[in-house]
């Protein structure tokens, strides 16, 4: 579960605010304009922007926590991969950054590319492989850190629509059978209503709560409604 009461953030002359919950195993689109702060709220909840207000995953108040003791795995647009690590180290890096690894955790490693249709290609270098695999590698670093919300920040932007919605879909079995929380920022409504639940829209720095997909789809409110084009 997410919990974010009173979240404030200023950045120059933006600022953003929210109160919202998540509950556990939803996945959750966040929609809206270039710049209205969808990054923004992420990187937040996530610890790497400062904020006022407090975050609580799981039942734990991680409002002043370091990123990797909040209980949060995120995943950025560029994926992160290092070209001159093979993809299992990659994934490693998501365990022990100094890659020095127990044989219990090189097995998380190879469980965790073999559920993202990679355990063939643990030797390979991200210049070896396509722009699809690079993004399995990427989701696998999340997924074997086990950790019970996942931030997503437009990983498979870059893909084209069948490729993308392959990721989409990986990724909503695998939240399934991990039993963990989503939030995925797209710009794509076609995205929200292939791969989540929920909707939360953000608008100039207003985040409105998250509403099902489908009601918030078949009748948008008016925000929302111009910015869809409808």
């Amino acid at each position: 579960m997410l919990k974010v009461e009173g979240l404030k953030i200023s950045l120059g002359g933006f600022a953003l605010q929210a109160s919202f919950e998540v509950d556990a195993g939803q996945r959750v689109a966040v929609i809206g304009p270039s710049g209205a702060g969808k990054s923004t709220l992420l990187g937040a909840i996530g610890g790497y922007i400062p904020s006022e207000g407090r975050i609580n995953v799981g039942g734990k108040d991680v409002s002043n926590a370091a990123p990797d003791q909040r209980g949060i795995a995120m995943l950025f647009q560029d994926g992160n991969l290092f070209p001159h690590l093979t993809l299992a180290q990659n994934v490693g890096l998501g365990l022990r950054p100094s890659l020095r690894l127990t044989n219990g955790e090189r097995a998380s490693v190879s469980e965790a590319l073999g559920q993202v249709g990679l355990a063939a290609f643990e030797a390979r270098k991200p210049g070896d492989v396509s722009g699809g695999q690079q993004s399995r590698a990427a989701l696998a670093r999340v997924l074997v850190q086990g950790k019970p919300l996942l931030l997503l920040d437009e990983p498979f932007a870059a893909l084209g629509p069948a490729l993308r919605g392959e990721m989409l879909d990986l990724t909503s079995k695998v939240a399934r059978d991990t039993g963990a929380t989503v939030l995925m920022i797209t710009h794509a409504p076609e995205d929200a209503e292939r791969a989540a639940d929920q909707v939360i829209f953000v608008d100039e720095g207003q985040i409105e709560p998250p509403q099902p997909v489908s009601e918030v789809m078949s009748n948008p409110p008016p925000a929302l409604r111009a910015y869809l084009g409808r």
